[in-house]
C-alpha cells in the first residue's frame, strides 16, 4: 500500500506547483499595490459604488436585489469578466493547491513517516519546504487588499452574463473569510501535524547550531581553508551529511521559525525545540517569504502567542531574542562577511592555481558559496527594513563588492573546469561508490522486492559508468533515491531506513557525486544565485554606490553588473508577466552599473592622457626660445633671481624623485586605473536574459564620446573672437592622447586602434554620431570666415614663394598670423586630422562660395552683353575698343570677384597638395597607381572617362588639368530655363570681360609685384588660377574646346595690355610691368597654353623688361 501512496512524486510536484502559486500571489499583490500597474477597473470612478458594496457584503453578495449598486459592472460586464478572469483563476489555483497539500499532509501523518535531515535528507527537505511554501502562499494571499473586490466583481459579471454564479465562488469566498487572520487559522490546521513537523525540525538540532557560529569560531576552525591540512589536500572532502553542509541557513531559519509558529505546542513541552527556536529568533529580525515579501518574525510570533493562554513565557522569550538580535546580530553578520571575504579569496587563488583540486574539494566551493549567499541575503533584507539602532553601520557594507566578486569568480571557475569535476566524480562513482553501496546492500538482512530492484539498479547504473561517455543524466537515479526514502520512512516499513543509517549516508554521498557529474550548474544556482537583489533595486544601487567610493573596492565593482545575469533564472512558468518586468529592471541596473564603471574608468584614462599631453606640449619647438636664449648667454654672469621669483622648471623635472614615498597625482591616477581595470578581468561578457553584455564596449563607448568632445575642445575654437588652435598643435595633442590611450591595452583587452579610428573617422564628417560639431566643421568655418574672408579683402596675401598666406602690414595688429595656419606644415597637419573626407567637405564649402561668385559674374555679363559682343568682334580695332571700353561698366567688380575665386582655388590647391603628401606617406602603394592612371589621360580621351579618373585622383590630392569638383559645381548651377548655347555664350563673354578689364588693375597701387611673396599685394596673381580652372570647368560642362577659348582670351588680354604700354605718361602705366607678369602667370599655370602661344601675341621682350624692372626695385637685406 505504501508504494501506491507516491509520496515522493507528490512532494516533488506540489513543491514545484507551490513555488509558482506563491510567485503568482506575490505578483498580484505587487500589481494591486502599485498605482501604475493596478487594474484600471479598481480605480474607475464609475466602479466605486460596486466595489464598496462588494467589499461590505462579501462573500454573501445579493447580485439581483441591489442592482443599483452594481450598475457600473452591469454596463461593462464583458470588460470586467475579461479583466478579472486571470485573477480569479489564480485564486482558484490556491484552493486547488491547498486541497492537495491537505491530502498529502494527512497521508504522511497516517503513514507516521520518519523524518531526519541527516538520514532521509531529500524526503525531509521536501516535506518542510512544502509546509513553508503553503504557509507563504496563505500569508501572501492574506496581504492582497483587493482580492475580495476582484473575486466579487468577477462573480457578479459572471452571473450577469451566464445567469448563475461560478461553481467555485462559495469555496473561494469561504477561504478568504477563513484566512482573514491567517496565523490563527494555520495553527489550527497544523495542530494534527505537530508530531511529524516537530520531528523533522528537531532533526536540525545537530545541523543548524553547527552552521550558526560566530566568525571567531569559523576562524579558529580554519573553515573553508585548504591550507589548514596540507597533507590532506588531495583527500576527497566527505562527511556524513553532505547536502546539509551547503544547505542555506536562511532556509533552515525559515523552517524553524515558521514550523514552530504552526506547531507551537512543542515549544512548551520540549526543551530542544525551544532552544532551536530561540537560536533562530536571535539570528535576525526578518525572514523572506518570497521575493521582497518579508516576515517580521518577532512581531508575528509575539502577536500570535499573546492571544494564546499559557504562552507568557514564550512572549518574554521573543522579546529577549529581539533585543539580542538588535544588539548582536548586525555585528555578528558583519564579522562573518569579513571572514568570508578572506576565506573566499584564499580558496579561489588556490583552486585557480590548481584546478585539479576542484574534484576532491568541490564541497568546499559549494559551502563557501552558500555561506556567502546567506550573508548577502541577510544584509539585503535587513538593509531594506533597517531597525532603529545605535549602530546602523552594522547594516551598511561598503565592501560587499569584494564578497560578490569572489562568488562570481568561484562560479566561473566551477563552470570553466566543469569537465575536470565531472571526470573526477565519474571515476569516483564507478570505482568507489558503486563498490561501497554494493557492500552495504549485502549487509542488509531483509530487503523487499521493490527496494531490492531500486538498489540493484543503483549499483548497476554506477558500475557501468565510464569517462568515455559523452552525456550523463542521473535525474532518474536521484528520483529513485527519493522514492526509496519515502518507502523506507513510513511506519512499519519492511526496510526502515532509520535502522540502516549507513545506507542513507552512502546514498546521500552518491547523490552529491551524481550532481557533480550532470548538474553542477543547477547546484551553483541553488547555492549562489543572488536574484533577490533584483527585487531590492534601491539597496542594490546603494551597495554599488558605497563600494564605488572605496578605492580598494574599485577592482571588484564588475560583480554588480555580473550579478544581474542571475535574475533571468528566478522566473516561473505560472507567472510569465513577472519575467518581462524583471528583464527591464535587470537591464536597467546592469547598464547603470556598467555606465558608472565605464565613466569612472574613462575619466581616469583621459586625465592621464591630459597630463601626458601637457608634458608633451612642454617639448614642443615653440617653447624652446627661452632655452636657446639661456644657451646664448651661458658665458655671461648669471643674474641673481629676484625675491619671490620662481625659476621655470625644465621638462622632465617631474620625473625626478627624492623620496619614493612621495606620491604624485599621476601615481594616484595610475593606481586607480589599475584598480578599475582589474574589475574587467571578471568576465569578457555575460548574458542578461537574452542580451549578451560586453563590459568593455561600455568603456569604449564612453571613451569615444569623451574623446570626441576633448578633440573639439582642444581646437579652442571661439566663434565670437574667431580664435582657434593651429592644426599642428591639435595634431600634437591628439598624438599624445593616442599614444597614452594605447597604454590602456596593457591593462585590459580593448581595441584602442579601432576606437581611435572610429573617433577620427567621425571627426572627418560635418557632424559626429551624436550630432555634435567636429573639427572638420570648425576648421572649415574658420578658414572660410577668418582667413579667406580677410584674403578676399587683401588684408591677407597669398604667397606662392612660401606656399602660404601672410598678413599685410597694417596699422592695426592682426588677430592671427596667417602663415601659422596656412603654411605647408599646418595644412599637412590639417590633412592628417580631417583626412580626405574632411577636405572634401572643406572643398564643397569652398566651391559653394565660388559658384556664388560665378552667379554674380554671369549677371554682370548679361548687363554688358551687347558691349562685350562688339568688343569680341572688334578686339583688333583700337579706336573702336577705346569707345566700347568707355561704355563697359563693372570691370573692377568682375576682377574683384575673379580674384576672390582665385584666392579660394589657390587655397584649395594648397590643401590638395598637402593631402597628396600625407597620403604618399601613409599609403604610397595606393597613390602610385593613381598617378600612373592620371598620366595615361590625354586630350583625346573620352570626357566621361577623363572626369572619372580625375575625380579619383582629386580625392587623393593629385593635381588635375580639369578640376572634377569644380565641373560638378558649375554643372549644378544650370537650370531648366537656360540652354547650353546661352551658357556657352556667357562663358565666352566672361573671358572677354576679364581680358578687357585687366588694364584697370594697373591703377591699383597694391597691384605691385612683390618678389618676396612671388605675387601681387592685392592677390591678383590668383587670377591666373581662377581663369585657367574656371574656363576649363565651364567649357568642359559645355563640351567645347578649352584650349581654343583660352587662346582667344590670351589674344584679347595681350591686345588690351599692349595698348596699356602705349600710354607712357598716364596713371595706368604705373604698375604696368606687374600686370604684364600676370599674363605670364596665366600661361605658366595653364595646362592648355604654352610660351609659344604667348609669344605669338605678346612680345617676350616686354616680359623680360617687366621682370627686370620689378626685381630692380626690390631691396635685398642680409641678416
Amino acid at each position: 500500500m505504501d508504494y501506491q501512496q507516491k509520496l515522493a512524486e507528490k512532494l516533488t510536484i506540489l513543491n514545484e506547483r507551490g513555488d509558482g502559486v506563491l510567485i503568482r500571489m506575490n505578483y498580484i499583490k505587487k500589481t494591486c499595490a502599485d498605482p501604475k500597474t493596478r487594474l484600471s477597473l479598481l480605480t474607475d470612478k464609475a466602479m466605486e459604488p460596486a466595489i464598496k458594496y462588494i467589499n461590505k457584503k462579501f462573500p454573501n453578495i445579493d447580485f439581483r436585489g441591489n442592482i443599483q449598486n452594481l450598475t457600473g459592472i452591469q454596463r461593462q460586464k464583458s470588460e470586467v469578466l475579461a479583466a478579472t478572469t486571470s485573477y480569479y483563476d489564480s485564486f482558484l489555483d490556491v484552493i486547488e493547491f491547498r486541497d492537495h497539500v491537505y491530502e498529502l499532509l494527512n497521508t504522511i501523518d497516517a503513514c507516521q513517516c520518519f523524518f531526519d535531515i541527516a538520514i532521509n535528507f531529500d524526503f525531509t527537505k521536501n516535506y518542510l519546504d512544502l509546509i513553508i511554501t503553503y504557509t507563504s502562499v496563505i500569508i501572501t494571499l492574506s496581504r492582497i487588499d483587493d482580492k475580495r473586490a476582484l473575486v466579487g466583481m468577477f462573480n457578479c459579471a459572471h452571473e450577469m452574463t451566464n445567469g448563475s454564479s461560478d461553481p467555485s465562488y462559495p469555496r473561494l469566498g469561504q477561504m478568504f473569510v477563513e484566512y482573514e487572520h491567517p496565523w490563527k487559522k494555520l495553527t489550527e490546521e497544523f495542530g494534527p501535524h505537530t508530531r511529524s513537523v516537530t520531528a523533522a525540525l528537531l532533526s536540525l538540532k545537530m545541523v543548524y547550531p553547527r552552521r550558526n557560529l560566530p566568525a571567531e569560531q569559523w576562524r579558529s576552525a580554519q573553515l573553508l581553508s585548504l591550507l589548514s591540512a596540507p597533507a590532506a589536500m588531495l583527500d576527497p572532502a566527505c562527511c556524513d551529511t553532505m547536502a546539509c553542509e551547503y544547505l542555506s541557513m536562511e532556509v533552515m531559519e525559515r523552517w524553524i521559525i515558521i514550523g514552530f509558529l504552526l506547531c507551537h505546542s512543542s515549544l512548551n513541552t520540549n526543551q530542544a525545540s525551544q532552544e532551536l527556536w530561540k537560536m533562530a529568533l536571535q539570528s535576525g529580525l526578518f525572514l523572506v517569504l518570497t521575493r521582497d515579501e518579508v516576515l517580521n518574525i518577532h512581531k508575528v510570533s509575539e502577536d500570535l502567542f499573546v492571544s494564546i493562554k499559557g504562552y507568557s513565557k514564550r512572549v518574554a522569550d521573543i522579546k529577549e531574542c529581539r533585543e539580542h538580535a538588535i544588539l548582536n546580530s548586525g555585528a555578528m553578520h558583519r564579522e562573518r562577511r569579513h571572514f568570508l571575504r578572506g576565506a573566499m579569496k584564499e580558496l579561489f587563488k588556490i583552486l585557480e592555481d590548481e584546478p585539479g583540486l576542484l574534484g576532491p574539494k568541490a564541497l568546499f566551493v559549494f559551502m563557501a558559496l552558500s555561506f556567502s549567499r546567506d550573508e548577502v541575503l541577510w544584509l539585503v533584507r535587513h538593509s531594506e527594513n533597517m531597525p532603529k539602532i545605535k549602530t546602523p553601520e552594522d547594516y551598511i557594507d561598503n565592501q560587499m563588492a569584494e564578497l560578490m566578486f569572489h562568488m562570481e569568480k568561484l562560479r566561473g571557475l566551477m563552470t570553466k573546469y566543469n569537465h575536470v569535476v565531472q571526470r573526477y566524480h565519474v571515476q569516483y562513482l564507478a570505482q568507489f561508490d558503486a563498490l561501497v553501496l554494493n557492500d552495504t546492500i549485502q549487509n542488509i538482512y531483509v530487503c523487499p522486492e521493490e527496494e531490492s530492484v531500486l538498489m540493484t539498479s543503483f549499483v548497476s547504473t554506477l558500475s557501468a559508468l565510464s569517462i568515455k561517455q559523452e552525456e550523463f543524466d542521473f535525474r532518474a537515479l536521484r528520483l529513485d533515491w527519493l522514492r526509496l526514502q519515502a518507502y523506507t520512512s513510513v511506519n512499519k516499513a519492511p526496510l526502515p531506513i532509520k535502522e540502516y543509517p549507513d545506507l542513507a549516508k552512502v546514498m546521500n554521498l552518491i547523490q552529491f557525486h551524481t550532481r557533480m557529474v550532470d548538474s553542477v550548474e543547477e547546484l551553483l544556482q541553488d547555492t549562489s544565485e543572488l536574484s533577490i537583489l533584483g527585487y531590492y533595486p534601491r539597496v542594490f544601487e546603494k551597495m554599488f554606490s558605497q563600494s564605488s567610493e572605496e578605492m580598494t573596492m574599485k577592482r571588484y565593482l564588475m560583480a554588480f553588473p555580473a550579478v544581474c545575469s542571475h535574475f533571468s533564472r528566478c522566473g516561473h512558468p505560472l507567472c510569465p508577466e513577472e519575467t518581462e518586468a524583471m528583464e527591464k529592471r535587470s537591464l536597467r541596473l546592469c547598464v547603470t552599473f556598467l555606465e558608472q564603471i565605464a565613466k569612472q574608468t574613462s575619466s581616469v584614462v583621459l586625465e592621464i592622457c591630459a597630463e601626458q599631453r601637457n608634458l608633451n606640449d612642454q617639448l614642443q619647438p615653440k617653447h624652446c626660445a627661452e632655452a636657446i636664449s639661456a644657451a646664448r648667454h651661458r658665458k655671461q654672469k648669471k643674474p641673481v633671481p629676484k625675491k619671490g621669483e620662481v625659476q621655470k622648471e625644465k621638462p622632465g623635472a617631474e620625473s625626478l624623485r627624492k623620496d619614493r614615498a612621495v606620491v604624485t597625482n599621476v601615481d594616484k591616477m595610475h593606481l586607480m586605473l589599475t584598480e578599475l581595470c582589474s574589475s574587467y578581468s571578471l568576465c569578457s561578457d555575460f548574458i542578461v536574459f537574452d542580451h549578451i553584455v560586453v563590459p568593455t564596449e561600455f568603456l569604449i563607448s564612453h571613451l569615444e564620446i569623451r574623446l570626441s568632445e576633448i578633440i573639439v575642445r582642444m581646437a579652442n575654437y571661439n566663434q565670437t573672437t574667431q580664435e582657434i588652435a593651429c592644426p599642428s598643435d591639435l595634431l600634437a595633442g591628439l598624438s599624445a592622447y593616442t599614444a597614452s590611450l594605447h597604454g590602456l591595452s596593457s591593462y585590459i583587452n580593448v581595441d584602442i586602434t579601432r576606437l581611435v579610428k572610429n573617433i577620427l573617422l567621425q571627426q572627418t564628417q560635418p557632424l559626429d554620431s551624436r550630432g555634435g560639431q567636429t573639427i572638420t566643421t570648425i576648421y572649415t568655418n574658420w578658414y572660410l570666415e577668418s582667413l579667406l574672408r580677410q584674403a578676399s579683402n587683401s588684408l591677407i596675401v597669398h604667397c606662392p614663394t612660401m606656399q602660404c598666406f601672410v598678413n599685410q602690414a597694417t596699422d592695426n595688429e592682426p588677430s592671427f598670423r596667417a602663415e601659422e595656419f596656412s603654411d605647408v606644415l599646418e595644412l599637412q597637419a590639417l590633412a592628417e586630422l580631417i583626412g580626405p573626407y574632411g577636405l572634401k567637405f572643406l572643398s564643397e564649402n569652398l566651391l559653394w562660395h565660388i559658384t556664388s561668385q560665378v552667379s554674380e559674374l554671369k549677371k554682370l555679363v548679361i548687363e554688358n552683353m551687347d558691349v562685350l559682343v562688339q568688343m569680341r568682334n572688334n578686339f583688333d580695332n583700337p579706336e573702336e575698343m577705346a569707345n566700347l571700353k568707355k561704355r563697359l561698366t563693372g570691370g573692377e567688380n568682375v576682377l574683384k570677384r575673379m580674384t576672390i575665386i582665385g584666392v579660394i582655388l589657390s587655397f584649395r590647391s594648397m590643401t590638395q597638395d598637402c593631402l597628396k603628401d600625407v597620403l604618399k606617406k601613409h599609403c604610397p602603394y595606393l597613390i602610385g597607381p593613381m598617378e600612373c592612371l592620371t598620366d595615361f589621360i590625354s586630350p583625346e580621351t573620352d570626357i566621361k572617362v577623363t572626369l572619372s579618373v580625375f575625380e579619383l585622383a582629386s580625392a587623393a590630392g593629385l593635381t588635375c588639368d580639369i578640376d572634377p569638383a569644380l565641373v560638378a559645381a558649375i554643372r549644378s548651377m544650370q537650370t531648366d530655363n537656360t540652354s547650353l548655347d546661352e551658357e556657352y555664350k556667357l562663358s565666352c563673354l566672361l573671358l572677354v570681360y576679364i581680358a578687357v578689364s585687366l588694364p584697370i588693375l594697373a591703377l591699383d597701387s597694391n597691384s605691385f609685384y612683390s618678389r618676396e611673396h612671388g605675387g601681387h599685394n592685392n592677390n591678383i596673381h590668383c587670377l591666373a588660377t581662377a581663369i585657367n580652372q574656371l574656363a576649363a570647368a565651364m567649357f568642359t560642362v559645355q563640351n567645347k574646346n578649352i584650349q581654343q577659348h583660352l587662346k582667344e582670351f590670351l589674344l584679347l588680354a595681350s591686345s588690351t595690355l599692349l595698348q596699356l604700354g602705349q600710354n607712357v605718361e598716364r596713371m595706368e602705366s604705373k604698375n604696368r610691368d606687374s600686370i604684364y607678369l600676370l599674363l605670364h602667370g596665366i600661361v605658366e599655370e595653364s595646362p592648355f597654353l604654352n610660351q609659344d602661344m604667348l609669344e605669338s601675341c605678346f612680345p617676350y621682350v616686354l616680359l623680360r623688361n617687366a621682370y627686370r624692372e620689378v626685381y630692380r626695385s626690390y631691396i635685398v637685406t642680409l641678416g
